[in-house]
């Protein structure tokens, strides 16, 4: 993708690259986990509430600032609000980016390493413990850390070679694809013998087991899920032509993002409990149920291998937005070509990941706020950092950038009532900041 004018070729493209940036370990891996531990139903009711009252208006104000400054995220804070503190949103959002990526980087490694071996038809073998085997090759130093480093080399790879025309084209085929085995995947897990305890778990709100840890955690994955927070948005948004409707291009990216959410909850937990898992399994879920659910379908492994290539596919997507915004903010000075500040980015991201990766072998006993160094920069970036910059772009849009210039980006190339940019001015203004304030206080013990 090349760094200053270069544009999406159609709304089509830009949406579905878009879906790709958000659609991947947030709804697929994240999702399941979270949504086991903090409670089922009550926690999807809460996600569901956060994305389409919080992530949509964040979505819709990133794409505002991206397509307005017609810069990637650092400038364009400085182009819109120049010589004032705004400036630094852009700045975290690159910092929460590489925080992101460093754990995220250890996690696609897992998928890559899953989908090599599922290729290969070492995933579904008899007498296999998934349990075990997943806990076989995230306890093994090398493995992981060649996992990781593999998984940064493609994104550096890719990146630095611009991916505009192959990260679009492939989206508009792999992400139907990924759907389609989707439902393949929910339509076998539903039809075991016990799925419905799954279904009752995750459908069934049990408001008795909504707290504000729960609240929290619900925010903050509606924002991992649609990579809001951190201006990813802002530098996609840059590339995009003026002739798109920006909230109906969000909306559609919204409802993707939910419904995938959706069938990931019912793909994972009725096999959670026809098999006897734990909801609360963590991390590993997804690479556990996984092969369990494969294997009872005919040719098994050959869907496995599929599924897990496409799943590749979209944690990739996702990661290039998060390599994108890192190095899209360093290319603007051309002191080095884009090239060298990618290989520089992916080098320095490996580094950083390492610590993460080795959290269960060699560093699972190293605790830090009693989490291991996986977990505590997940908590950090999901729930603190990712937070706090969605309220900063929040009051920015609200308090700072040029009314009619956001006024125009919304309403243009779209025949949407003028009520809709009421509704969304005053979500930004006001539901959408307090909100974030409230629950994050509230998990504080403040309030």
């Amino acid at each position: 993708m090349d760094n200053e004018r270069d544009h999406w070729s159609s709304k089509f493209g830009f949406i579905m690259s878009s879906a790709g940036a958000a659609i991947g370990l947030g709804a697929i891996w994240k999702f399941p986990y979270v949504t086991g531990m903090s409670g089922g139903g009550a926690f999807f009711l809460l996600f569901v509430i956060f994305t389409i009252l919080i992530g949509f208006p964040m979505l819709v104000s990133e794409f505002i600032i991206g397509r307005g400054a017609q810069k990637e995220a650092v400038s364009a804070y400085k182009k819109l609000a120049p010589n004032s503190i705004w400036v630094i949103t852009g700045p975290l959002g690159v910092i929460g980016c590489f925080l992101l990526l460093s754990f995220y980087a250890v996690v696609g490694g897992w998928v890559l390493i899953y989908s090599i071996m599922a290729v290969g038809g070492k995933v579904i073998q008899a007498n296999t413990s998934y349990p075990d085997l997943f806990g076989s090759i995230t306890a093994t130093p090398y493995i992981t850390l060649i996992g990781l480093a593999a998984f940064l080399l493609i994104n550096v790879v890719v990146i630095s070679f611009g991916i505009q025309n192959g990260i679009e084209k492939a989206n508009k085929y792999m992400m139907p694809l990924l759907f389609i085995f989707f439902i393949v995947l929910v339509i076998r897990s539903v039809s075991l013998d016990g799925a419905m305890e799954g279904i009752k778990f995750f459908l069934t709100p049990d408001l008795s087991k909504m707290t504000g840890e729960s609240a929290l955690y619900a925010l903050g994955q509606s924002f991992f899920a649609l990579a809001v927070g951190f201006s990813c948005m802002v530098t996609y948004s840059s590339y995009l032509e003026k002739n798109v409707s920006i909230p109906s291009s969000a909306g559609t990216v919204v409802a993707m993002n939910i419904f995938v959410s959706f069938l990931a909850g019912l793909a994972i937990f009725p096999v959670v409990f026809a098999f006897g898992f734990e909801p609360t399994e963590g991390p590993g879920l997804l690479f556990i149920v996984l092969p369990a659910v494969f294997s009872q379908m005919p040719f098994g492994e050959f869907f496995l291998a599929i599924f897990l290539v496409l799943f590749l596919f979209a944690t990739l997507t996702s990661s290039f937005s998060l390599l994108e915004i890192i190095v899209s903010a360093f290319t603007e000075s051309r002191r080095y070509s884009r090239k060298q500040i990618t290989w520089m980015s992916g080098i320095i991201v490996f580094v950083a990941g390492i610590p993460a990766a080795l959290s269960f072998s060699l560093l699972e006993n190293f605790k830090l706020f009693d989490k291991t160094v996986f977990d505590a920069t997940d908590f950090l970036v999901s729930n603190i950092m990712l937070p706090l910059g969605c309220l900063l772009i929040a009051l920015f849009i609200s308090l700072r950038m040029n009314k009619q210039l956001v006024k125009e980006e919304f309403t243009l190339s779209n025949s949407l009532p003028l009520g809709l940019f009421q509704t969304w001015s005053f979500l930004m203004k006001w539901i959408v900041p307090i909100t974030i304030i409230v629950v994050f206080l509230g998990t504080l013990g403040i309030i």
